[in-house]
């Protein structure tokens, strides 16, 4: 007999380990909705989040290299996409829930401000004594109020689980706080974030890693002589010589990138693995009851990925073209912001309408932040234009 939508759904969460998050776990949402006859408010959560504006934005936001410089570059979503797929890998592997997993990756830098972190420390600096700007915090305004697609509330209303994991995605370069942020009372007693969140966090870092890693090898940044000394690297090579002994340069390169996800990947099954046996869990609370990371690499692969990022930080990040293009973004959006606070009425309509209620600064800091690096050029490009125009 075919089960019902709602026995599948059971029947799906049914073989999940004792401590994944369940439908029962969500949490609810700020404003209640009838359940959907054969989607999980999880596949939901992800629906919502692939379909909405800021999500489409971000095929057109910088990850590290610019992407309309050449076709091949990560973007902002292609990132993102990685994200999810290395975290459902993880999160299949050890019984965990793919879909809160590929919601909360989906969404994690949908906050993100246009040229990637340049973006973010400008409007930052820009946002001092107005609240300062934080792309986490501002991926959770983004599901919670920016985007407006029901006539009956703000925002996309997703559970307060996959909320409460957008608002403490961390790693390296992420952290946001989440003691001022309402709506999270019932999860305030727990220091550590669901498993599933904590996929994510890892998934991000792997995700980036290895493909800034890739995009600079290619572009001829960095060359596999500077990466002699990297241990990962080595390991990673190694595996390639390894596997293809008769292959081209470039095809082992392409396999060494790849094995560093691959690598990563392994570690964090193997060492969660390890820790869940350990501390024997049997109920997602359970984890987020507990101080340290459960989802973590080993002691050794984590310093050998400190040693690649910091080594990517030197070499890339703050590559004389990265460096400029870090000024050029700054001198890009500060222009606009100062522009917008000396005329808001420039800003589009919706835009303005809401000054009142949130602020001028905010107002603005919202709209630079959700453009994309394509149209704030533009901009800065059409004000030159009108301004020699008016010269002439």
């Amino acid at each position: 007999m075919i089960p019902s939508p709602l026995e599948y759904i059971a029947n799906l969460e049914g073989i999940l380990a004792p401590y994944a998050l369940r439908s029962a776990d969500s949490g609810g949402r700020v404003h209640p909705e009838k359940e959907h006859p054969y989607r999980s408010c999880y596949q939901r959560d992800r629906d919502r989040i692939i379909h909405c504006s800021a999500f489409r934005r971000l095929d057109y936001k910088t990850q590290v290299f610019v992407p309309h410089e050449r076709d091949h570059y990560r973007t902002r979503m292609t990132h993102t996409l990685e994200v999810a797929q290395i975290g459902r890998t993880i999160a299949r592997a050890l019984g965990l829930n793919e879909d809160v997993v590929e919601a909360v990756a989906l969404a994690h830098d949908l906050g993100h401000a246009p040229f990637g972190h340049a973006g973010e420390e400008i409007l930052n600096e820009l946002m001092a004594d107005a609240g300062g700007f934080e792309h986490n915090r501002q991926s959770l305004r983004v599901v919670d109020y920016l985007e407006h697609p029901y006539p009956d509330f703000r925002g996309l209303n997703l559970t307060n689980i996959v909320r409460l994991c957008i608002i403490r995605h961390e790693t390296r370069y992420d952290s946001a706080r989440m003691d001022d942020v309402e709506g999270f009372e019932q999860f305030q007693q727990y220091p550590s974030p669901p498993a599933e969140g904590q996929i994510v966090n890892l998934a991000d870092e792997i995700a980036y890693s290895s493909a800034d890693l890739f995009d600079a090898l290619s572009i001829r940044w960095i060359t596999i002589e500077q990466l002699k000394d990297i241990e990962l690297w080595q390991r990673a090579w190694q595996i390639a010589q390894r596997d293809m002994p008769e292959g081209s340069e470039i095809h082992k390169r392409i396999a060494a990138c790849r094995n560093v996800l691959s690598i990563l990947t392994d570690d964090v099954i193997t060492e969660t693995t390890r820790r869940i046996e350990l501390l024997k869990f049997t109920s997602p609370i359970d984890i987020q009851k507990t101080n340290q990371r459960i989802v973590s690499f080993s002691d050794t692969a984590a310093g050998q990925l400190e040693q690649l990022q910091q080594f990517l930080l030197e070499n890339v990040y703050h590559h004389p073209q990265a460096l400029l293009r870090d000024e050029q973004a700054h001198r890009i959006i500060r222009e606009l912001f100062q522009t917008y606070l000396r005329d808001p009425s420039l800003l589009p309509e919706r835009y303005f309408r809401r000054i009142d209620s949130d602020g001028l600064q905010r107002v603005i800091c919202d709209y630079i932040a959700g453009m994309t690096d394509r149209f704030c050029r533009k901009i800065i490009s059409d004000r030159n234009n009108q301004g020699e125009e008016q010269e002439d």
